[in-house]
């Protein structure tokens, strides 16, 4: 079993800037927090018209301990019997580079292990709870497609099931348990679950690889907290939980530590009852000015060479091209940073912070008398009818289309993170 192991040497973008620290892995829902649950009341059946030919699945970590304490405020005991893990989510497994090396170095986890919350557990890491609700979202897709039809044998399958994380601990576990739940503990081989290099990430917006998207954000991320509504509700939180006037405080820090107590049954001040709902409503509106939806460049820059590789795998399907043809998911464990930026630019964003445990899944279908493929998205289980799309079941030309706006090849993700010039919107 490879767990041990991961407890040591990686890094959070949290901490290595307090500003985008708090918005890259900031938190969940506003009430105590269940796994996302849904019910994809798509055909996976041989009735169907449509036959399911690939299948990527992006996904949120489950429940965790906070990234940082709300300052002057009484904390809240992450005791380590929290990440006790549960036997039913235990598999074998191995974190390896992208091309099956060793695991590359991890500066993000390795500054949360810097600090140590009241208890005496990391910040950020995955709780008993959110292991059990990446089983349970594992256990969701194993009804679909593998009980409710014969798409993925039954025992995991390397050769059939591709497993991406971002060099994360909370990730890492996160991917081992939706296994567990998707084949039931059922391997024939070990489970590799491949990492990238911090500065070439693509699993998240990479403030660090990235060097205009930390200039278009931070801008974005410090302006936010002064526009008025926000700036005139932080004042008056601030005030009423007692937080002194020269901490550095927002929505967003305030949601992560506030979410994370409130969905293991910690303690919580009295004062964020009242608060709840607008503490969630200002922590999206922040992440909606950071990410300029409106505008262009900071999506690409966020998510665009992810989407592209969504495109790329779909082709790959098609045309016959793939290194590994019997492949039939992709699964890539990430962030709410990561979703919030996907569902912006497919517009399905919700005004709602992506749950612990929330998927979005693209679906690739072909018509079974025609040929013409189909792409069909879902979220947290529900089908989502993409803006531009005609249909549920969107033409894969026209859901090309849309992604073009925001898309980018490895080279031109390059190209505009190296500008030394002001950015420019079409």
């Amino acid at each position: 079993m490879r767990t041990e192991g991961l407890w040591g040497g990686a890094a959070a973008l949290g901490s290595v800037s307090v500003a985008f620290g708090s918005m890259l892995w900031s938190q969940q829902k506003t009430k105590p927090e269940k796994a996302a649950t849904g019910s994809n009341h798509a055909d996976t059946n041989a009735d169907s018209p449509y036959e399911l030919k690939l299948v990527q699945i992006l996904f949120r970590h489950g429940a965790r301990t906070p990234l940082k304490s709300i300052p002057d405020i009484m904390e809240a005991q992450w005791v380590p019997t929290l990440l006790e893990p549960p036997p039913h989510t235990s598999i074998d497994y191995v974190v390896t580079d992208l091309q099956g090396g060793p695991r590359p170095p991890a500066p993000i986890e390795d500054s949360y292990r810097k600090n140590i919350l009241s208890g005496g557990t990391f910040p950020g890491q995955l709780t008993t709870l959110g292991m059990q609700q990446l089983y349970e979202l594992g256990k969701r897709l194993r009804g679909r497609y593998i009980e409710e039809s014969d798409f993925l044998t039954s025992t995991f399958n390397p050769a059939e099931v591709y497993v991406r994380s971002t060099n994360i601990v909370r990730t890492i576990e996160s991917a081992k348990c939706l296994v567990a739940g998707l084949f039931q503990q059922k391997q024939k081989a070990i489970v590799p679950i491949l990492t990238s290099e911090a500065e070439s990430e693509i699993l998240y917006p990479n403030y660090h690889g990235c060097k205009m998207l930390k200039i278009l954000c931070g801008h974005r991320w410090a302006e936010s907290t002064t526009l008025p509504d926000i700036a005139a509700d932080l004042q008056s939180i601030q005030s009423e939980l007692g937080i002194a006037a020269h901490q550095k405080v927002d929505f967003i820090l305030i949601r992560d530590d506030m979410v994370a107590r409130e969905t293991h049954g910690l303690p919580c001040p009295q004062v964020l009852d009242t608060w709840r709902d607008k503490v969630e409503q200002r922590a999206v509106d922040m992440m909606c000015h950071i990410f300029e939806p409106s505008k262009r460049e900071s999506l690409q820059l966020s998510v665009g060479p992810l989407l592209h590789m969504l495109v790329d795998n779909i082709e790959e399907k098609l045309q016959g091209t793939s290194s590994e043809p019997s492949r039939k998911v992709f699964l890539y464990s990430a962030h709410d940073t990561t979703l919030i930026p996907c569902l912006l630019a497919l517009g399905i964003f919700d005004m709602r912070w992506p749950p612990y445990a929330a998927d979005l899944t693209v679906e690739l279908h072909q018509n079974r008398k025609t040929n013409e493929a189909f792409v069909k998205v879902s979220y947290v289980g529900e089908d989502q009818l993409i803006r531009g799309c005609s249909a549920v079941y969107c033409p894969l030309e026209e859901f090309k289309q849309i992604l073009s706006t925001y898309s980018l090849s490895p080279d031109d993700y390059h190209s505009h993170c190296n500008r030394t010039v002001g950015p420019t919107e079409p």
